[in-house]
């Protein structure tokens, strides 16, 4: 399943940073090799081979090869867990920015001055800042990020006679009752915008909490989880504000259950707008290449602080792994050391994957001895190398900046600077409780406060 990732490679510098003597000459770097093995499930091993293969060659001395196996979305959690409990887990593996809960005992944050704060900081956006750094310790690096951005449909807003797409909420509205089109019996003929439910309406939840967000709810930080204040102020009148897309009477009404499943309703041309993350842009393409369509940023609530939401996957290392992996030690060392040479070596790929590199160089350690360290050079950027493979919007404040400008991945970009998460542990349960709260609204079998009552007692139960 999993692929070596080696390929042919140009000779790279390799500088001594520093040498030894003794009264025979120069001392002997004491050697090892390890094999290092990826879990993840979206990407081919391509993806992950065209930026670390050079990592192989630049690396040969401690890294025989890294494997990267791709799992099934839908076994994934329960196929890590059930590997670490046998002893055999990944070397490293992505795990969602909400699950950071869930695996706090089972990753190893960065060893000391591998990855500072202060790097770290200055290097990627806040929302991952937020997620990743508890106590002063970074528990995962983040290569790309994602956040929601409106998909409209140009045709569609070019008859209504909207020659831009709304960038505020209010805007959102007007052009909503513009592009909606309701027959005489209460039928959705042409739908302004997937709003108000939840079942039928992809990442539901995500853009409902964007909203809440913008309105002002504050994500309370405590240690490892988040802590949402379900039935505040701004959870109240965020559901209202959504819900009201789904309610017959609402002169915004535009969306109930019988329509078409958000992204199906949009590649089919009969939804004006929808909103997604940057996942969906293939999707959408493939479904129907002819469809002209385009993507804006979230819109926003004037005179209000810009808020985005932000829904992505982490790079972790491993606590404990067999050891086994551990080859050619010389001189010997304890068998019961090999676990913390095998987390550093893990953690230096992936600063070598996720980190800039503005000098086009990196230390390479000799973790047995970090005299013997050397500084090589890089040709390509890696995590560049990757995005620019898989086509997604990166966490990296400086690529971000280029990102900005390309007119797809730009309102994505744009979107990382100023999004917000929440670490939840059992997320989907989580959203699933947020769903239910929507649509019993939408049932009229709870008012909105009893509905997000409902809701926080299960999310407060599953924070604990």
């Amino acid at each position: 399943m999993g692929k070596k990732m080696k390929k042919p490679f140009l000779l790279v510098s390799v500088i001594l940073t520093a040498v030894s003597l003794s009264g025979c000459g120069k001392a002997v770097p004491p050697s090892y090799n390890i094999d290092l093995e990826m879990w993840g499930i979206f990407d081919d091993s391509l993806a992950y081979g065209d930026a670390l293969a050079p990592y192989e060659k630049l690396n040969e001395t401690h890294i025989g090869g890294v494997t990267y196996k791709k799992k099934t979305e839908e076994t994934y959690r329960e196929d890590l867990l059930s590997a670490f409990a046998e002893g055999n887990g990944p070397d490293v593996f992505l795990i969602r920015n909400a699950w950071i809960p869930l695996f706090k005992n089972l990753i190893e944050s960065a060893p000391d001055n591998m990855v500072t704060e202060k790097e770290f900081r200055d290097a990627f956006a806040d929302v991952t800042v937020n997620d990743l750094i508890v106590d002063g310790k970074i528990y995962g690096m983040p290569l790309a990020l994602d956040s929601l951005a409106l998909y409209y449909n140009k045709d569609l807003l070019n008859a209504a006679g909207i020659s831009t797409p709304p960038a505020t909420w209010e805007e959102f509205l007007q052009d909503v009752r513009l592009l909606n089109s309701i027959d005489s019996y209460g039928n959705i003929r042409q739908s302004g915008a997937s709003m108000g439910t939840a079942k039928n309406i992809n990442r539901s939840t995500d853009v409902l909490l964007a909203i809440a967000m913008q309105e002002g709810l504050q994500i309370g930080r405590d240690g490892f989880y988040d802590n949402v204040q379900v039935q505040s102020e701004q959870m109240k009148q965020s559901l209202d504000f959504y819900t009201q897309f789904a309610r017959a009477n609402s002169p915004y009404y535009s969306w109930n259950p019988k329509q078409h499943y958000s992204l199906d309703a949009f590649y089919e041309g009969n939804l004006a707008m929808t909103i997604n993350y940057s996942w969906n842009l293939d999707t959408i393409r493939k479904k129907n290449a002819k469809l002209n369509f385009g993507v804006a940023p979230l819109p926003q609530f004037s005179g209000r602080p810009p808020v985005n939401m932000s829904n992505y996957w982490v790079l972790v290392v491993a606590k404990n792994r067999n050891p086994k992996v551990v080859k050619n030690v010389t001189p010997k060392f304890p068998v019961d050391k090999y676990n913390d040479l095998r987390i550093r070596e893990s953690w230096q790929m992936l600063r070598y994957l996720t980190m800039p590199h503005p000098e086009k160089k990196i230390t390479l350690r000799n973790f047995l001895d970090t005299q013997f360290s050397v500084v090589v050079d890089i040709k390509d950027d890696p995590a560049k190398v990757y995005l620019d493979a898989t086509k997604q919007p990166s966490a990296r404040r400086d690529l971000i900046e280029e990102e900005k400008k390309d007119t797809w991945l730009g309102p994505f970009a744009y979107g990382n600077l100023i999004a917000k998460s929440w670490r939840v542990g059992e997320v989907d349960k989580a959203e699933a409780a947020l769903a239910e709260a929507i649509e019993s609204v939408n049932r009229g079998d709870a008012t909105i406060h009893q509905a997000l009552a409902a809701a926080g007692n299960q999310i407060f139960i599953l924070l604990k």
